[in-house]
C-alpha cells in the first residue's frame, strides 16, 4: 500500500484533456495553396507569428502527413461535462498502459489517437505550452496531402533539392522572417538542405532520422530488387521500422500499414518516395576549428539530431552528426522507441525541444516539464550541446544537475550516456 500512495494519479494526464489543454486541431489555422518555382505547395499555418521570434515549421517523411489524424483523435477531448467518469477512466487506463509498457503505449497511441507526423508530438501538454510561443507551419510535400489528387500522366515531381528551393516562397507569402525547423527522414533532409542553402533564414533545427548520404550502389541495387519484389508498403514500413520492429509488435505494424496504403495516394507517394531514394549527398563536413570554420559546407544553426535506438536510421544519424560542428550540435538518442521517436516518446522529444529553444535564448522563464516533474526510466545518449545554458538544461532533463554539471566541466564535446 505505500507503493501504491506514491503515485501521484493527479499528475498523470492524457495527452488530450477535456479543459485545460486544446487538441492541436483547434487551433485557428489557415491553409494556403503557395505558388513556388516548383510547383503548388499546401502549407497549414497553426496561430499567428509572435513579434520577431521564428516560425516553427514542420517537414514529414514519406508515407506520413498532418492531416490524417482528424479521423483517429479519440473523442476525450470532447465530452460533456457529465462524461467525467468516462474521462477518469481514460486517464487511469492510459497511466496503467503508459507503466506497463512502451510497446503497448504505442500500440494503444496508434490505434486511438493519430498516424500521423507530428500530430502526437504537437498535441503532448509540454508541446502546446511551446506552441503558445511559437506560429507553426506545416508543409506538406506536393501530392501528400490527404485528398491531394494524383499528378498527371508524365508529371515530373521536384527533386530533393528542389523540395528545399520551395520553401523561400513558402515563407515569403506567409511574411515569416526565420524558422526553427523539425523535420523527419525526407524532410528531416529538405530541411537541411534548405539551411545550407539559406543560413541566414533558419535559426534552429530538430532532424529526426536524418540521412545525409546519397543512397550507394549496393542500397540503390538493393531498392531496385525490393521493387521488384515488394510493393510501395513494404518499402515505406522498412523505411519506418527495423526488421525487429516488423515482426515484434504486429498488432501495430499492422495498423500502420493499412494507413499507408488506405490513407495516401499511392502514385503520388511513389513520386515522393523516388525523389528521396535519389536524393545527392548533403556533402557537409565537420569544420576544423582555427581552420576553415567560415569555409567549410555545414550548419551553421544549432541542430538537435534525434533517433530512437532501434530506428533503422541509427547508422545515418551517427554519420550525420559526425559531418557536423560538435559546438552547435546534439545527438539525442532515445531508448524504447524505434523509427518513431515522435509518435512513441512524445514528452521526451518535447522536453528535450523545449530545452533546445530556450538554449537559444527563447522562453527563459518557462516552468518545468511534465516529464521534469515525473521521471520515467529508460536511456539516451546525448553528444555535443550548443552552449553551455543547453547543455545544463537537457543534461539535467536527462540525468540531473550532478551530471550537468560534470558536462560543463569538459572542455570538449563528449558522448554520454544518461536516463531520462
Amino acid at each position: 500500500m505505500d507503493e501504491l500512495q506514491d503515485v501521484q494519479l493527479t499528475e498523470i494526464k492524457p495527452l488530450l484533456t477535456s479543459k485545460n489543454a486544446r487538441n492541436f486541431q483547434d487551433f485557428d489555422c489557415q491553409e494556403h495553396d503557395i505558388e513556388t518555382p516548383h510547383g503548388v505547395l499546401h502549407v497549414t499555418m497553426r496561430g499567428v507569428t509572435k513579434g520577431n521570434r521564428p516560425v516553427i515549421l514542420t517537414y514529414h517523411d514519406i508515407g506520413l502527413n498532418r492531416e490524417l489524424a482528424k479521423k483517429y483523435v479519440h473523442p476525450c477531448p470532447t465530452l460533456q461535462d457529465g462524461w467525467h467518469g468516462l474521462v477518469l477512466v481514460f486517464r487511469i487506463f492510459f497511466f496503467l498502459i503508459c507503466e506497463l509498457s512502451p510497446i503497448y503505449f504505442s500500440f494503444f497511441f496508434f490505434y486511438f489517437l493519430d498516424k500521423s507526423c507530428f500530430n502526437t508530438l504537437f498535441n503532448y501538454e509540454d508541446m502546446q505550452e511551446i506552441t503558445q510561443h511559437f506560429a507553426v507551419v506545416h508543409v506538406d510535400a506536393p501530392g501528400q496531402q490527404e485528398g491531394a489528387p494524383p499528378f498527371p500522366s508524365g508529371y515530373h515531381y521536384p527533386t530533393m533539392d528542389e523540395l528545399a528551393e520551395m520553401l523561400p516562397s513558402v515563407m515569403t507569402q506567409l511574411k515569416v522572417n526565420s524558422v526553427i525547423g523539425i523535420g523527419v527522414g525526407a524532410g528531416a533532409y529538405v530541411l537541411t538542405r534548405f539551411a545550407l542553402n539559406n543560413p541566414s533564414l533558419v535559426e534552429g533545427l530538430v532532424l529526426i532520422n536524418v540521412d545525409p548520404c546519397a543512397e550507394g550502389w549496393i542500397d540503390w541495387a538493393a531498392s531496385k530488387l525490393s521493387g521488384w519484389t515488394s510493393n510501395l508498403v513494404d518499402i515505406v514500413m522498412a523505411h519506418h521500422f527495423s526488421t525487429d520492429e516488423l515482426t515484434e509488435n504486429q498488432e501495430l505494424i499492422q495498423t500502420y500499414r493499412l494507413h499507408i496504403a488506405q490513407d495516401i495516394n499511392q502514385d503520388n507517394l511513389a513520386l515522393f518516395c523516388g525523389s528521396y531514394q535519389y536524393r545527392r549527398d548533403l556533402e557537409i563536413e565537420r569544420p576544423i576549428v582555427g581552420l576553415n570554420e567560415d569555409t567549410v559546407n555545414t550548419l551553421t544553426c544549432p541542430a538537435l539530431l534525434v533517433v530512437g535506438d532501434t530506428s533503422p536510421a541509427v547508422e545515418a544519424v551517427v554519420e550525420c552528426n559526425s559531418r557536423l560542428n560538435p559546438i552547435k550540435t546534439t545527438l539525442l538518442k532515445m531508448a524504447d522507441c524505434g523509427g518513431l521517436p515522435q509518435v512513441v516518446q512524445p514528452g521526451k522529444l518535447a522536453e528535450a525541444f523545449k530545452y533546445f529553444v530556450q538554449g537559444m535564448g527563447y522562453m527563459p522563464s518557462a516552468g518545468m516539464t511534465r516529464l521534469a516533474r515525473s521521471r520515467t526510466t529508460s536511456s539516451s545518449s546525448i553528444t555535443s550541446m550548443e552552449s553551455s545554458r543547453s547543455r545544463n538544461n537537457i543534461s539535467s532533463l536527462l540525468e540531473g544537475n550532478a551530471a550537468a554539471g560534470a558536462l560543463d566541466s569538459q572542455v570538449a564535446p563528449q558522448t554520454m550516456e544518461v536516463s531520462c
